[in-house]
């Protein structure tokens, strides 16, 4: 038997976030695997109603748990990280990543009672990890994290170079900057580049990339020209962009607070791993609100108008002990994701309500990306001189554009989603099987799976409402009392000003009046009917067919 290399897509491609890719090499169907990061996503109110975390369904990797060698984390973001904690107790294998990556990952791991011994620090290249029939190495790279590789993957069939998430940038202020004589060291080994698996998020932005360093005067600017409290928010894994606000504040005569407990993890194990060295000094809460407000600056968390973050609090009102008024300057220095416009305006206009300022990103004076643009992309192409390059980390028109441009450079390209399986051991790549693919919902603190249908529920009883009908049948005599009606989300009144629950239980008695005694009998029959009639009444006088719910009490004789 023939012996492959594959790649396995399980969650990052066809959409932005829950990033999980699976390579393997030796004989089809029994080849070693790695995985490569294992992240989350985030729920919505409007496709997953209560939803913490959305992680992808691994019952591949479970069902080939045998074959499976080791998970290697590129970066630290939530997309990348966020499910090990959940998830890995399933696959309990070796994790493998860099000082930074490791200690948040074994923090998350101690939190779900994991051990974090799992998780194996390493170094960079030239360190390599031998796993298997693969050879990694962890390539520093810029991106918007501290930390962040590239992995280089020998294997047998030639080498895979993948991404992750990146930018080109020389100066990031924190964490190491893009190496080009590295990359070029990289590009001209052995027999070069086989495979480039490469990020596609701002493939469509056509301007190169800007440094993180270019940042500093204008944060400066923005924070010497206010006059009243301060307050910025970004995401808390950008430690470079916490670092230059802080330091803007400082320069501008000011105490720096740190709001939210992911910042201050975050900061806290950069410090602790050594990635940040000189991060002012910053006060706590209660200093804060006892110094005059022109002396404060305050570095929030909730960019993404995440409802529990202290950006929506301070919207609210009042956050320990601290409020905004009058004068006071919001800033968001960030991007919104798409998908969170909604949340992050519903905070922009909660705070002008009551008087602030309010800053965005939008013209790109206060944000930078951490992904490469086009021109970068292209560059990144030019300099590795792949022969196959895979599209990842994109929505679907992400992955096609991307893939259109290796092409018209004479690269051979594949759009590969979620659960294709791509032969790359040729020199072209090549869809050779479809996994089947899903996703793993959080909900509160248990895991259920996208199609048990909870999810569902939940959203038709947000759409339409509930009604919870009880009647009681006396076995002795078949007497039926009255049915009792019970309304959730919906309008108390009729069209014509009745109420509601009332004409519904009236419609409900005269079908129990004539119900024949086979039918009273048989509560299959029973709650059919009576479901079928409440949302019958409930479309003729509301426009809405409520979600139902039937109990059926009997008594029995003596």
């Amino acid at each position: 038997m023939s012996e492959r290399l594959i790649y396995l897509p399980l969650g990052g491609a066809g959409e932005i976030g829950m990033n999980a890719y699976v390579y393997g090499y030796g004989p089809a169907g029994r080849e070693r695997l790695i995985l490569v990061d294992l992240g989350v996503t985030f729920g919505d109110m409007d496709s997953a109603p209560g939803i913490d975390l959305i992680m992808p369904d691994l019952r591949w990797l479970r069902q080939n748990r045998d074959r499976l060698d080791a998970i290697f984390l590129t970066h630290g973001h939530e997309d990348h990280i966020g499910a090990t904690g959940h998830l890995w107790e399933q696959l309990g294998v070796p994790i493998y990543a860099r000082a930074f990556t490791g200690a948040l990952t074994r923090l998350k791991l101690e939190e779900m009672g994991h051990p974090a011994d799992t998780v194996r620090i390493v170094k960079p290249r030239p360190d390599v990890t031998e796993i298997g029939p693969f050879s990694v190495q962890f390539v520093p790279i810029s991106h918007s994290i501290p930390e962040s590789s590239a992995l280089i993957i020998d294997t047998p069939a030639g080498r895979i170079v993948h991404t992750g998430d990146f930018k080109l940038d020389g100066t990031p202020v924190v964490g190491e900057g893009f190496d080009p004589i590295m990359w070029h060291e990289i590009a001209g080994e052995g027999d070069g580049v086989k495979v480039l698996t490469c990020d596609s998020t701002n493939v469509f932005s056509t301007h190169p990339g800007r440094s993180e360093a270019l940042l500093a005067n204008p944060l400066l600017d923005f924070v010497m020209a206010q006059k009243q409290m301060v307050v910025a928010t970004t995401f808390a894994s950008n430690v470079a962009r916490l670092k230059t606000l802080a330091e803007a504040g400082v320069a501008a005569g000011r105490e720096v607070c740190l709001l939210g407990r992911a910042m201050r993890r975050m900061v806290s194990v950069a410090v602790e791993t050594g990635v940040l060295t000189d991060f002012p000094a910053t006060i706590g809460p209660e200093r804060a609100a006892d110094l005059p407000r022109h002396k404060v600056m305050l570095i929030v968390t909730g960019s993404q108008g995440e409802r529990r973050a202290a950006s929506a609090q301070l919207s609210r009102g009042r956050y320990l002990g601290l409020s905004l008024g009058d004068g006071d300057s919001f800033l968001f220095s960030s991007r919104t994701i798409p998908g969170n416009e909604r949340p992050v305006i519903r905070i922009m206009n909660a705070l002008s309500e009551i008087g602030v300022d309010v800053y965005d990103a939008d013209d790109g004076t206060y944000h930078v990306s951490g992904h490469a643009n086009r021109p970068d992309l292209e560059a990144v192409h030019d300099l590795l001189k792949p022969k196959i390059l895979i599209p990842m980390h994109g929505e679907h028109m992400h992955l096609r554009e991307h893939a259109g441009i290796a092409r018209g450079k004479g690269i051979a390209s594949e759009v590969v989603v979620n659960g294709s399986m791509l032969d790359l051991s040729g020199d072209a790549p090549r869809i050779v099987d479809q996994v089947e693919t899903g996703r793993i919902y959080l909900d509160g603190t248990v895991l259920i799976g996208a199609m048990d249908g909870i999810v569902r529920d939940r959203i038709r009883m947000a759409l339409n409402g509930h009604a919870l009908v009880s009647v009681i049948v006396d076995e002795e005599d078949n007497v039926l009392p009255d049915a009792w009606v019970e309304l959730m989300g919906l309008p108390d009144r009729t069209r014509g000003g009745d109420d509601l629950a009332r004409h519904i239980e009236g419609e409900l008695a005269e079908f129990l009046e004539s119900a024949d005694d086979r039918t009273v009998a048989d509560d299959g029959k029973m709650d059919e009917a009576l479901r079928k009639i409440t949302r019958q009444v409930a479309m003729e006088e509301i426009g809405k067919k409520p979600e139902v719910s039937v109990i059926i009490s009997r008594l029995m004789a003596d």
